[in-house]
């Protein structure tokens, strides 16, 4: 299923309300895995601006991407640097034109994370960092019931199914599952993306915050 539109488009209040409760926070482990820098940093699906200030208290400066115009007007409130609206898997930057990239929670949106990460490759300079952070493909997704009650979670076999995946009967009726739809990466798959890449892979991290870890991070490097 390949998106002709955004699909956060229509959404971005009901986004930002449910998921930047405060815009002035780091996601946890964030600003580690970036550490100290300076220059640009390219933010890749910055969404409505969620780690902007990450990206500010680290020494570096804002420039975001995203391909719903939605998502950007929120964004917009929330830094003055650049803002462009564009496709991840298309970005209109020269090579070797930043020497940081986050790619935030995009993995299961996205058409071609694959693509994405070459291009995020593509536009580091030498040495530069990417730093990829969102679902953690074994314990969320599609495939993945949460009980919130005594924090276990329901894997369903479902598992091995790539690619995009219709509404489940599992999935909550309020969620962003049922809102924007969700895309589904297998382990091996998203770890062979990044290979395929060439950049260094210097540090995964499960960040923490909850018993099951929800996320997965990579740093990695262009050498």
């Amino acid at each position: 299923m390949a998106a002709s539109t955004a699909r956060y488009n229509g959404l971005a209040d009901w986004y930002d309300e449910r998921f930047v409760q405060d815009p002035n926070s780091h996601q946890p482990g964030l600003l580690e895995l970036l550490g100290s820098g300076s220059g640009p940093c390219l933010d890749i699906g910055c969404g409505t601006g969620r780690n902007f200030y990450t990206i500010r208290e680290s020494g570096r400066e804002v420039v975001g991407v995203d391909f719903s115009s939605d998502q950007l007007r929120l964004a917009r409130t929330r830094t003055d640097g650049p803002l462009i609206e564009a496709d991840a898997a298309n970005l209109p930057f020269a090579d070797a034109s930043f020497d940081t990239a986050i790619a935030m929670w995009t993995s299961t949106d996205l058409d071609d994370f694959a693509t994405a990460l070459l291009e995020a490759a593509r536009i580091l300079k030498p040495g530069g960092i990417l730093v990829s952070y969102g679902v953690h493909p074994c314990f969320n997704g599609p495939h993945v019931v949460y009980n919130e009650d005594d924090n276990t979670r329901l894997v369903h076999p479902t598992y091995r199914q790539a690619g995009w995946h219709e509404p489940a009967p599992w999935w909550a009726d309020e969620g962003i599952r049922r809102r924007i739809g969700m895309r589904h990466i297998p382990l091996a798959d998203y770890l062979n993306a990044f290979l395929r890449t060439g950049l260094a892979l210097e540090h995964f991290e499960e960040p923490e915050g909850i018993p099951i870890p929800h996320a997965l991070a990579v740093r990695a490097r262009k050498i």
